[in-house]
């Protein structure tokens, strides 16, 4: 509080502990005991007063109280001794005109103010009067656009401003305290270019502007901001070349990802900045050879650019992470890559890599991830990978790699993939005998020999390749644990079909086509309860197929003596009255469906296309030719679609911004209206150019008419699909009703009860920060394990009411943290829900446990999602 001879005494705990009763009212929290010193009650501080005589009360924190009776001001403007005040994660709409007013005494000594993760909505200028605030966090609300400009020069001691995450646009605010050292405007609508007046602000440490729409080039003015620690400039439309003032001595940490920058890579660059992200972008030329060699040196990642030339020999001695794929590196990886012993993910994949894997990866003994896939690397796979104790994930994929797969791996391995290489021999037996291993892609090689019986005694499979080998002999019993799918085709497999793969009640691929099988298919395999695929095409299989679900799709093609029976694809079912808790789980399955709508489709790209661009696609500007239609199809059979689906239309929507109305890191949805008046949803997903080369746009093709034939009618289907030369679109029904954080976090002010939570239409898309499983940082794949992991921050959702992430901290984390301890549990539930009856909070608890499981840290641990469904409908 600032000083003076009209400042008020202080207030005196008794009268600091009457008005805290009061607002206990309003809270509705029974965590303060009115008959104990208000000093010792949950989220209040209190320091000593200026004579040391008396404790005052200086901060409050009712972070994720569920608070939304903006009336809990009125008390606390009276707390005037207050120097900090944190109400973030709660449900404000409105601040009223309690803050705007000099009556609010609180305001005058207040440094501290966090309203971050609400749902404010009114204008910012609504707050103001605050002469001694230093830090205020708005984050993750809803504030509309204004002059901010006019209104922040009101706060003229401001040191940390977060106004991320909220729907401001316009141009970036330049009136702000001098004193100003943190500015966060990330997450919102923000354009034009970079204001040189930014530059004026000589204090700054930390500047995000991150996830906007600003372009333009990045004014050469760094020198200007001689404390600038962090830079963030991720994810806009910026271009020109990187300034050459950033070759500032403070900076640590520069993030221009996803823009376009051009030009070549400045040298000095690396220089001071120890984390660095420049992926994404149009960067050419080569890597400078000392780029990666400065002391200090931790994260390098120029995914996707346009880069050329050897990778530099040199390396830092603290670099830990090394991302270069996806560009047109050659040569050789050089031998000195794992000199500097701290390497802990490297990527080199999908570029122009020869000549052998260097033995000297040996010496990179914290590496767990290491991809080289997609390369032209020859010779054998070195011995010393087995000595690498924490590997977790090795891609190798599309080389030329030749001669024995070894026969040790680190026991630490989750997924191999040596797939379309050259290997010979045979299959190492002692490879199933790893503990985590979970992924084993070994398809498209020359290895004979018979599947080793080992593979029975696998604890952690769950997905297994081998097609397109020699492989020779019958099918051994299959460890159980698979449940993503299984693929021996294309080999010389003989025998019958073992009766006991009807075992693998999870498995939801089984593809056994062009082999030499013979005799009857088991009518075990029909108790499959997750397969959704069976492809037993040229065997030499006879009798008829036993009965399956009718959503199982069957290719029994070239096996002469196998009839299809008629029995087979009816689906069975019983009747009667749903148990109405039933229902309402039925709806989380609902979500969890439409969870993988966004990942679905990428997932077909990715099976098409050796390469992946990740940059969020932004749609032509308006007027721009539309792409040439080069195949147009119509999946659906409905009439009604058939006749009212345009292409040309279609086209035309994505030519034009105004038409998206969701985005997310893998695709852009857009609204087309076509000429009868019908409104449908047009999604496009970026591919690379090898989808239209060897055959693979009619892949793709195929791809997209199996996905549109769901029949789940809670799940969006592709109703039709168009390629142009460089793009393919999909057609949906326009159904888009909102999302989780629609709902739950965005304009209405309702609390939502918990039946209307079980009986709305949620749906979200995963991809997005918040949904994406921890393991997607070192494998950047995407897996049904992942799945689950979305699906259960959508149930973390729905039960506390708060959103994927806030003040960045995501939800998942939190909520774990506080599941450790049983008593704290509580805390998670929202309890403006929880508490309405007994019943509500039981089944909340109970689901919240399905939740946690979900998402586990650790992908093994995560239940399936059949086994979530069955959770749910058993939960009380």
């Amino acid at each position: 509080m600032a000083a003076g001879a009209d400042a008020p005494p202080p207030l005196t705990p008794e009268e600091a502990q009457g008005i805290l009763i009061n607002l206990s009212s309003v809270v509705g929290t029974n965590r303060w005991n009115s008959s104990t010193p208000v000093c010792s009650w949950t989220g209040i501080a209190c320091t000593r007063s200026g004579s040391g005589s008396s404790l005052v009360v200086t901060n409050i924190t009712l972070s994720n109280y569920g608070i939304s009776n903006r009336s809990i001001f009125a008390s606390i403007c009276h707390i005037y001794t207050l120097l900090s005040l944190d109400l973030s994660r709660n449900s404000f709409t409105d601040l009223g005109d309690l803050f705007s007013t000099s009556s609010c005494r609180m305001k005058q000594g207040l440094l501290s103010l966090n309203l971050s993760s609400n749902k404010l909505s009114h204008r910012l200028s609504d707050l103001s009067g605050f002469p001694q605030l230093e830090v205020l966090d708005l984050s993750f609300n809803l504030f509309p656009s204004e002059n901010l400009s006019a209104y922040l020069g009101s706060f003229p001691r401001l040191r940390s401003l977060n106004l991320s995450s909220n729907k401001l646009n316009g141009d970036i605010p330049v009136s702000m305290a001098g004193s100003l050292a943190e500015l966060v405007l990330s997450g919102n609508h923000f354009s034009g270019s970079i204001p040189q007046a930014l530059f004026t602000y000589g204090n700054l440490t930390l500047l995000d502007l991150s996830q906007n729409d600003l372009s333009g080039a990045v004014p050469d003015e760094f020198k200007s901001l001689p404390k600038l620690q962090t830079l963030l400039l991720s994810g806009n439309n910026l271009s020109g070349k990187i300034p050459l003032s950033l070759n500032v001595t403070t900076l640590t940490r520069f993030a221009a990802n996803k823009n376009f920058f051009s030009g070549s890579i400045p040298t000095w660059i690396t220089k001071h900045v120890r984390m660095l992200d420049l992926s994404y972008n149009n960067l050419n030329g080569s890597i400078p050879p000392d780029f990666l060699s400065h002391p200090g040196l931790q994260t390098v990642d120029l995914t996707s650019d346009m880069l050329e030339g050897t990778i530099p020999n040199s390396l830092s001695q603290s670099l830990f992470r090394l991302r270069l794929g996806g560009n047109k590196h050659g040569g050789n990886i050089p031998n000195s890559i794992c000199d500097g012993m701290s390497l802990a993910y490297l990527e080199l994949d999908n570029n122009q890599l020869m000549g052998n894997i260097p033995s000297e990866l040996a010496k990179c003994k914290h590496l767990s991830l290491l991809s080289l896939a997609s390369n032209q690397l020859e010779g054998r796979l070195p011995d010393g990978i087995s000595n690498l104790e924490e590997l977790v994930v090795l891609k190798l994929q599309n080389n030329s790699l030749n001669g024995h797969i070894p026969n040790t791996f680190p026991a630490s391995l989750s997924t191999l993939n040596l797939s379309q290489n050259s290997f010979t021999g045979q299959i190492p037996s002692r490879v199933f005998e790893l503990p985590k291993l979970s992924t084993l892609d070994l398809h498209g090689n020359n290895i004979s020999g018979g599947i080793p019986i080992s593979i029975s005694s696998s604890k952690s499979l769950i997905e297994l390749n081998l097609g397109y080998n020699a492989l020779t002999g019958t099918i051994p019993t299959m460890a159980t644990t698979l449940s993503t799918s299984l693929n021996l085709s294309h080999n010389y497999l003989s025998g019958s079909i073992p009766s006991n793969l009807g075992y693998l009640s999870e498995l939801e691929i089984l593809d056994l086509s062009y082999n030499n099988l013979s005799g009857e298919v088991p009518s075990s395999l029909g108790n499959m309860q997750s397969l959704t695929q069976l492809v037993l095409s040229y065997n030499h299989l006879s009798g008829s197929v036993p009965r399956f679900r009718q959503d199982v799709e069957i290719d029994i093609e070239g096996n002469a003596d196998l009839i299809n029976g008629t029995g087979n694809n009816n689906s069975t079912s019983t009747t009667g009255k749903k148990n109405p808790h039933n229902v309402v789980i039925i709806i989380f399955t609902i979500a969890g469906a439409l969870v993988g709508l966004c990942v679905l489709a990428v997932i077909v790209m990715m099976s098409l296309s050796k390469r992946i661009y990740g940059v969020e696609d932004e749609g032509l500007s308006t007027g721009e030719s539309v792409s040439q239609i080069i195949n147009g199809h119509l999946i659906t059979m409905n009439s009604i679609h058939t006749s009212a689906i345009d292409f040309m239309k279609a086209m035309e929507a994505v030519c034009n911004h105004q038409n998206i109305f969701l985005k997310t890191r893998f695709c852009t949805y857009y609204k087309a209206v076509m000429p009868n008046g019908s409104t449908y949803s047009v999604k496009k997903l970026n591919s690379s150019d090898k989808i239209f080369q060897n055959g693979n746009q009619e892949k793709f093709a195929r791809e997209i008419e199996v996905l549109g034939k769901l029949t789940n009618s809670n799940v969006m289907v592709s109703l039709a699909y168009i390629l142009t030369v460089d793009s393919a679109y999909l057609i949906y029904e326009h159904a888009y009703k909102g999302t989780v954080s629609d709902l739950l976090h965005g304009e209405k002010s309702d609390v939502i009860d918990w039946p209307s939570r079980s009986t709305g239409s949620f749906s979200t898309i995963a991809g997005t920060v918040g949904y994406i499983p921890p393991e997607y940082a070192y494998t950047m794949r995407l897996t049904m394990a992942g799945n689950v992991y979305s699906f259960g921050v959508i149930l973390l959702e729905l039960l506390t009411g708060k959103p994927s992430v806030s003040g960045g901290i995501e939800l998942a984390k939190w909520a774990l943290s506080l599941s450790a301890r049983p008593d704290q549990r509580e805390q998670i539930l929202d309890t403006r829900v929880s508490g309405t009856s007994i019943a509500v909070h039981s089944q909340m608890l109970s689901v919240l446990n399905i939740a946690l499981s979900c998402v586990a840290f650790s992908p093994d641990a995560r239940p399936k999602m059949r086994n979530v469904l069955r959770m749910l409908f058993n939960s009380k």
